[in-house]
């Protein structure tokens, strides 16, 4: 094998830890709104699609077998985790500045209306409001941890796509 082949097979296995990763950070929504009944609002639903298509992305790049294939999603990786990141930040924003609301009547309808709210209303259903402020883990709220995942998996995504991009010509 060449260096060429195994810096691709690495790079895939990496493809595969996020892609688990996201399973696990949605694992964990759905045990703090079951276990803990913290009910998720409609920002929440949102971070939870982000971070699916990151989780979807990730293992459908961890399944390419060329270069091309995997810097394409991993751009869409890249591009989903800022789109969360940015609803992250509105969601905490809302939960810091009390009075200040997501629109719970505008955005819980819309949200509700997508596809997975049906297929899987557990998961993908509104049933909470932005303001409300769940305790903190480890002194950070939970659109706090959320962002920070987010730009975790930005930063790394991003910074792999940019490592890598002469492969692209190569492939």
């Amino acid at each position: 094998m060449n260096e060429f082949t195994l810096s691709l097979r690495r790079e895939r296995r990496l493809l595969m830890l996020l892609g688990f990763a996201c399973i696990a950070l949605l694992a964990g929504a759905l045990y703090l709104q079951y276990v803990k009944g913290e009910d998720p609002c409609p920002l929440c639903i949102l971070q939870r699609y982000f971070f699916a298509l990151i989780g979807i992305f990730a293992f459908l790049a961890a399944g390419m077998g060329r270069w091309r294939g995997v810097l394409l999603l991993e751009a869409l990786i890249v591009i989903a985790a800022a789109a969360g990141a940015g609803t992250a930040v509105h969601h905490l924003t809302i939960q810091l500045n009390p009075g200040f609301s997501c629109g719970f009547d505008t955005l819980q309808p819309i949200v509700d209306s997508l596809p997975p709210a049906q297929w899987f209303p557990g998961m993908f259903k509104v049933a909470g409001l932005c303001e409300t402020v769940y305790p903190p883990i480890l002194g950070i709220l939970l659109p706090g941890w959320a962002l920070i995942g987010f730009v975790a998996i930005l930063l790394a995504v991003a910074s792999s796509v940019w490592r890598n991009r002469k492969k692209l010509v190569a492939a």
